[in-house]
């Protein structure tokens, strides 16, 4: 799986560097199918479900799920979520990170910066021995600290061979509850954290996810397998901890 994640992480960098005002959404799926095809992957998210793109493209209240599309041109102040993965020998990865676009509100700087907080905290407690609720608390305890809402209708997954697989990996729980974690497992930790309630709305086209209150949204997610030595991010590069700082 680390071809896979390394490839996912690699398209989401590009992806994330090219998120700048003037672009459409459809341009960036478009260079996304691009990079992952070059290198002999195939786009995991195109076709899946029937979801038309290589990329997710979910901009300020879209929370996930946004279909890229000509119509969409980012603009100056815009944070884009962008969810990606690539398919390689059979394997998938999976991750994403909301990229601010041009010159973004301190509120939004703010918001990105937590929900990267929580993700790297729900990182840290996959691991042997712990549950999956250790995962949601530390994701959780973070966000709700800070006055935001978690979405609760959208979790993250386990993964492999299929892009969703067992368990569920919720962005909230309590400590010591939940399914125990096991060396071997590979889970896509992803928190979805809105500015203001956790409340959504499931738009009409079946795919597309707002915030109902229509604050805007975050959205970061690495695949990580759980080692005896601790958790392995898979889905990076390397020398970039990160996809992309702006």
């Amino acid at each position: 799986m680390r071809e896979a994640g390394r490839l996912s992480a690699k398209v989401l960098r590009i992806v994330g560097e090219h998120a700048k005002p003037g672009v459409s959404t459809l341009e960036l799926d478009e260079l996304a199918e691009e990079t992952i095809r070059a290198e002999g992957g195939i786009p995991a998210f195109k076709g899946y479900g029937g979801f038309p793109g290589s990329i997710c493209a979910s901009v300020n209240d879209q929370i996930v799920h946004g279909i890229p599309s000509s119509k969409v041109a980012l603009r100056d102040g815009d944070i884009l979520s962008i969810d990606t993965g690539a398919t390689v020998d059979g394997w998938v990865g999976d991750n994403a990170w909301t990229y601010p676009v041009g010159k973004v509100s301190e509120e939004k700087k703010k918001l990105l910066r937590v929900t990267e907080q929580c993700m790297w905290a729900g990182l840290d407690a996959a691991r042997a021995g712990n549950r999956l609720g250790d995962i949601g608390y530390a994701v959780q305890s973070i966000a709700e600290g800070e006055g935001y809402g978690v979405v609760r209708e959208l979790v993250g997954h386990g993964i492999g061979r299929e892009m969703h697989e067992e368990p569920n990996v919720p962005n909230y729980g309590h400590r010591h509850l939940g399914m125990k974690l096991e060396v071997g497992m590979v889970l896509a930790i992803e928190p979805m954290i809105n500015c203001g309630t956790r409340n959504v709305r499931f738009m009409p086209d079946g795919w597309l996810v707002c915030t109902r209150d229509g604050k805007p949204s975050a959205h970061f997610e690495k695949t990580v397998a759980i080692t005896k030595e601790g958790p392995v991010v898979l889905t990076t590069e390397p020398d970039y901890r990160c996809p992309v700082s702006k």
